[in-house]
């Protein structure tokens, strides 16, 4: 499979230049063991921890097994041995002032980072590799926001089917290039795996089969306000058990919970979150849609495209090592708009819009939320699947996905 250059490479090297150790997490397939080898190929030796012999011989004999693999090293998987950490702590001290010792990568938020932050507090720098950005498949990583200082405005040529299709794949590397052709079942087997290895590690999670099922009505959901008890009753479970579900696809980087923007505007804004699945191929899987065509017309297609604006969005941020300040905004009377970015002291508001034909009326939400907030609101944008970069009013363009 060839090597696709990542946003976060860049911040990847400096944190192994300032801090003895880096941890890389993420969801699985990601690609996490793929960038640090090929990152630090020339400096570092590799060790995967996820053969059960070796997982034994770090568990059995810590203190020899690191003296086996002396730094800099990375160490895959790393939270199969969560009790490595100690030593790998123990050998960080020995010597604290040489940075890049250790390439730690782990695919399992909660598990993981609660020993990092246990264990290795101030001695390891914490980065997240999610599935690849648009940006990342089309070779230009480095590419800014829109809304950045050095935006060049210059739109990607995408047509309407190739989005589509690009939505049903969605951004793990493996489905990036030529080999792997039947999506579907690439994505049939991830969530089979996710569940079997994955959630059965969590303990929140009891009947696989009714934990499937919560997936796909939760997909069913996506983009829209979540109601923990519709939900519950739906599936006919408690509502600290959906609860529980959500903590664990949120620990394991399934799920996006976006909070609503709050600000004392004198109205009563909705104080329930949205929900988004981090990858769009497998919000499309889950929904059963396999074909272009079906996607685009069908009743899902406006959360489709609002999943994927929301996570290049959030790919974008996260892999240049920033905390995305990403909200929404929505009024009791209906005023929305569907992501909010703090970006630089301002605000960006960003509607989503199935239309490829863009109108001033799409920006309404834009022009209420700039009326509504004291706080700085800056140039809204209305993502749409066209290629029509136009004026949408004072406060707001119209922008394609591709440019996004």
């Amino acid at each position: 499979m060839r090597y696709i250059k990542r946003t976060i490479e860049a911040a990847l090297s400096r944190a192994a230049k300032q801090f003895p150790a880096v941890v890389v997490t993420g969801p699985r397939q990601s690609g996490k063991t793929t960038l640090t080898r090929g990152l630090f190929a020339s400096t570092h030796r590799y060790v995967s921890l996820e053969p059960p012999d070796v997982r034994a011989a770090a568990a059995d004999d810590p203190r020899g097994f690191l003296s086996l693999h002396e730094p800099p090293v990375i160490l895959d998987e790393v939270q199969a041995v969560p009790q490595l950490l100690a030593y790998i702590k123990e050998r960080i001290d020995a010597n604290r002032g040489r940075a890049g010792q250790f390439v730690l990568t782990g695919s399992q938020n909660l598990m993981l980072l609660q020993g990092v932050t246990e264990t290795l507090a101030g001695r390891a720098a914490i980065l997240r590799l999610l599935p690849l950005s648009y940006r990342e498949q089309v070779g230009q990583p480095d590419e800014p926001l829109p809304w950045d200082a050095r935006a060049a405005g210059r739109p990607r040529s995408l047509t309407i089917r190739e989005m589509w299709r690009s939505f049903l794949r969605g951004g793990y590397p493996e489905l990036a290039g030529p080999r792997i052709r039947d999506v579907a079942l690439w994505h049939a087997s991830y969530v089979q795996t996710y569940l079997e290895r994955d959630v059965r590690s969590l303990r929140q999670v009891g009947d696989l089969t009714q934990f499937q099922a919560f997936l796909r009505l939760l997909a069913a959901h996506s983009a829209q306000l979540l109601n923990l008890s519709s939900l519950a009753r739906d599936l006919g479970v408690a509502v600290n058990t959906v609860k529980a579900w959500l903590s664990v696809l949120e620990a394991t980087y399934q799920i996006v919970i976006l909070r609503p923007y709050w600000a004392n505007i004198g109205k009563r804004l909705v104080k329930s979150p949205k929900v988004y699945f981090s990858d769009v191929g497998t919000l499309c899987y889950l929904v059963g849609l396999r074909e272009p065509e079906s996607a685009m017309a069908g009743p899902m297609a406006g959360a489709i495209l609002e999943t994927a604006v929301v996570g290049e969005v959030l790919r974008t941020l996260t892999h240049r090592a920033e905390a995305p300040e990403v909200y929404f905004w929505r009024t009791a009377g209906g005023e929305e708009v569907d992501l909010v970015v703090r970006s630089r002291g301002k605000l960006v508001p960003i509607e989503v819009k199935l239309s490829a034909t863009p109108t001033r009326a799409m920006a309404r939400g834009i022009e209420a939320m700039r009326g509504a907030l004291g706080e700085p609101v800056g140039r809204g944008y209305v993502v749409h699947p066209g290629d029509q970069v136009l004026p949408l009013g004072p406060h707001a363009v119209s922008l394609p996905f591709a440019a996004l």
